[in-house]
């Protein structure tokens, strides 16, 4: 007799006949071999028992030929358990129910009548993936414990990628400093977060934190929005009122969308930061401040400053320390954990019964190029969870937008709808993508000039 297997294995079946030869051939193999004929008792018995593999006929009485009520039910045990191994089992199989199956979270595909030995070698893979998901499972468990001091120290910022580690490190050198931080990054790519994570790990973490987003803030208000007024300053001062630099004053103020701000207005930020001082619209009296100042753009500053964009003097006063984050599409190793945080957050806020994004999702988002980075991502998870039905999502659950893959971009516009402006975005893109961001060299391919190229830059938001 051959050596018992500790496995633990559950079969369920509304043919009995099938159950007890199945139970018979299986219990010389494998420590416990429980049956069952109702699906419908799937859940208590994976509550009284954790099962390494579970069979699961597709087709019941309810629905003979279709399957229907096997992914049903499929869906239900990866909902109970995650690490769960199902393996299918069927008379009416073929290769689309196949594919089907493994796509929404299957392990392997059994017809019946079997024969034993093929069946007995399913199992047994089965059983070995069972068991090396149980160690991943131990692994992340310490890995969990081992970064807990990290995870508490950047709160909400979710990445283990080599690009997010280096961002990481550099917060936790410059945070205890009151240095000048410019945070460089696509729209989307979490630079409030980070701003926010230098503040909370900074000296001035007990004083404010206040940020202002200088891309909507009119050239007529800058200064009483930033610098305060005094009452009847002008027509619509009712009241005398503080700026965002006497709010912040002890603490951190965070300017956003620096890249954006006129030079004109550049002039008068640089003045308050080189003299640590203000003075409010319709006063003489200047008020001292005390500030760390954090600033981001996804603007390249660098290549505006040699344009005359950006003065060279504030950028050196608001660039102390650089952090550059890196795009979603750089970070395709996040892309999962990113999905399960925000799987999360969307089906508790939307009270819904969903545990995790599918393995086909995962591999389909990263291969899409993420244009608006995590906020797109973000965006798109909570549609989909607001949208879907099933417990684990699927590719058809999440929507995306036209620009599928960054390697095919040319393949987006056809031939038949040209469109000039989607024609001239590939062009750049591919020109920025051959020269490695390159302004000069990339204006020259094009055969612009690198104002014209900029323009257009800020026009398609790229």
């Amino acid at each position: 007799m051959k050596e018992q297997n500790p496995g633990k294995i559950l079969i369920v079946d509304d043919n009995e006949d099938l159950l007890k030869a199945a139970k018979i051939f299986l219990k010389r193999h494998f420590y416990q071999v429980d049956t069952e004929t109702n699906p419908g008792l799937l859940p208590i018995l994976m509550v009284n028992e954790q099962y390494d593999v579970i069979m699961l006929d597709m087709n019941f009485t309810k629905d003979v030929s279709s399957g229907q009520e096997g992914f049903y039910w499929l869906d239900r045990i990866l909902e109970l358990d995650s690490s769960a191994v199902v393996v299918l089992i069927t008379a009416y199989g073929d290769v689309n129910t196949a594919v089907r199956a493994i796509k929404e979270g299957a392990t392997d595909f059994v017809l019946k009548p079997w024969e034993n030995e093929k069946l007995l070698a399913t199992l047994h893979a089965a059983l070995q993936l069972r068991q090396s998901r149980m160690e991943i499972s131990q692994l992340k468990d310490q890995q969990q414990q081992i970064f807990q001091d990290i995870d508490s120290k950047f709160k909400d910022i979710i990445g283990q990628s080599p690009s997010m580690v280096k961002v990481f490190e550099t917060i936790e050198r410059v945070a205890g400093t009151d240095a000048n931080v410019l945070i460089l990054g696509e729209n989307g790519t979490g630079k409030e977060l980070i701003a926010r994570a230098i503040h909370r790990n900074s000296k001035r973490h007990r004083e404010a934190f206040v940020g202002v987003d200088l891309g909507s803030i009119t050239s007529s208000l800058f200064e009483s929005e930033l610098f305060g007024h005094k009452k009847g300053a002008f027509t619509d001062a009712k009241d005398d009122r503080i700026g965002r630099f006497e709010q912040a004053n002890k603490g951190t103020l965070f300017l956003d969308e620096i890249g954006n701000l006129p030079l004109a207005l550049q002039s008068k930020l640089l003045a308050a930061l080189q003299n640590r001082e203000v003075t409010k619209v319709g006063a003489n009296k200047t008020v001292p401040i005390n500030i760390r100042l954090i600033s981001a753009t996804n603007m390249p500053v660098h290549t505006m400053v040699y344009e005359n964009k950006f003065r060279q003097d504030l950028l050196y006063r608001i660039n102390t320390i650089e952090v550059t984050l890196p795009p979603l599409r750089e970070r395709l190793e996040d892309i999962p954990l990113l999905a399960d945080h925000f799987i999360e957050v969307y089906a508790k806020k939307y009270n819904k019964d969903i545990r995790k994004a599918g393995e086909a999702l995962i591999k389909r988002m990263q291969k899409y190029h993420w244009p608006g980075n995590i906020r797109e991502l973000q965006h798109s998870i909570e549609r989909a969870v607001i949208m879907t039905t099933r417990g684990v999502l699927q590719p058809e659950d999440l929507f995306m937008q036209k620009h599928q893959t960054p390697e095919k971009q040319e393949d987006l516009v056809s031939l038949d709808h040209l469109n000039i402006e989607d024609v001239e975005k590939i062009l750049i893109r591919k020109a920025l993508q051959k020269h490695n961001g390159h302004i000069t060299r990339a204006a020259e391919e094009l055969g612009l000039t690198r104002s014209s190229l900029y323009r257009r830059l800020e026009r398609y938001g790229l």
